[in-house]
């Protein structure tokens, strides 16, 4: 399993999560690389099996090979702040089919993973986007944005299909894993919708506010945010399921649901969620512990820099990501084990 972090000081941090030799139920974060890869602060990261993104606040995508832990290359296409990045990886594939990425200044760009070409632009928003979510049929994708509305865009024809003013500004969309129903924050409110008709279902107030959240299985949401603390929501009864409180120091500025590892233990698949916090700390947890009065992180690692956004994948492919003949490659940069 592999985990990416990024940081207002220009630093993505990669890590390579697996079992101690003589302990099948102690795990370790090993460190695979860091580098300022970007010359403005890391906005958002995205991972699926070898295959890793960057957004930066200077305008560009930076594509990785986790299998050598190798930058591969830039994406230029936006002209302001990337703000979101996010892959489409078929069920049956193990390694993304395409990447889309939203900016600043309203703009999605629709790319082809196989090698990453830029296919179509679409304009979703009059103002900047602050989150995007691709439906698990890859076929659509939903936006939010500072103009305080909703778009959804077919990313077959390339267009934006529905547009909607909320009324208020959302930070955070995302589909759960079904593609059922998508959630929206609005500050400390996780609101969930039915997406056949994008119709309201119910609202759960998290009391602070949330700053980032992943979707897991059987109806779950996890949120993390100003509180510190990671809450599983159960989406289907509109109830908070568990939560683990103060498990970090500082704000909670990205959660990955990590599933079906290899770190299985012997009595079935641990329930894996990584979090980050803007002190620069890692944590791996073990959510069926999440009852005990002050549950333990799996692992832990400590960067020192200020994290902006994480993501992880527990899917492994072999297959090396390539960019299109139009983009320079890069060399292989810095492993933290060689420096």
């Amino acid at each position: 399993m592999s985990l990416v972090a990024g940081s207002y000081e220009r630093f993505i941090w990669g890590f390579k999560l697996k079992t101690l030799k003589h302990s099948q139920e102690t795990l370790t974060l090993t460190p695979l690389f860091t580098f300022p890869s970007h010359i403005s602060p890391i906005r958002s990261v995205a991972v699926s099996g070898s295959a890793a993104a960057s957004g930066g606040a200077d305008d560009t995508i930076k594509i990785y090979d986790l299998s050598t832990t190798s930058e591969i290359g830039s994406l230029n296409d936006h002209s302001a702040t990337v703000t979101a990045v996010s892959f489409f990886t078929p069920p049956s594939l193990s390694f993304p089919r395409n990447l889309i990425s939203a900016s600043d200044d309203g703009a999605v760009c629709i790319y082809d993973a196989d090698p990453f070409v830029h296919l179509k632009t679409v304009h979703a928003h009059k103002k900047g986007v602050n989150d995007l979510s691709v439906h698990p049929s890859g076929k659509l994708a939903l936006t939010v944005g500072r103009d305080s509305c909703l778009a959804m865009l077919n990313l077959v024809r390339g267009r934006r299909s529905f547009f909607c003013r909320l009324g208020k500004e959302a930070s955070i969309v995302k589909f759960d894993l079904a593609g059922d129903k998508f959630f929206m924050v609005m500050d400390e409110k996780v609101s969930v919708h039915e997406s056949e008709d994008a119709k309201l279902v119910f609202e759960m107030d998290n009391q602070k506010r949330v700053l980032c959240a992943a979707p897991g299985t059987n109806g779950l949401l996890f949120t993390g945010g100003e509180d510190r603390g990671i809450r599983a929501w159960d989406t289907i009864s509109g109830k908070l399921a568990y939560s683990i409180e103060d498990a970090h120091s500082a704000r909670v500025k990205g959660v990955v649901v990590l599933a079906g590892s290899d770190a299985a233990s012997a009595d079935g698949d641990p329930y894996l969620v990584a979090s980050a916090s803007s002190d620069g700390v890692i944590r791996v947890w073990d959510v069926r512990m999440a009852n005990k009065e002050k549950p333990n992180p799996l692992s832990e690692a400590i960067t020192k820099s200020r994290l902006t956004c994480l993501a992880g994948s527990s899917v492994k492919s072999f297959r090396r990501p390539q960019l299109g003949n139009n983009v320079p490659q890069k060399e292989q940069y810095a492993s933290v084990e060689d420096s």
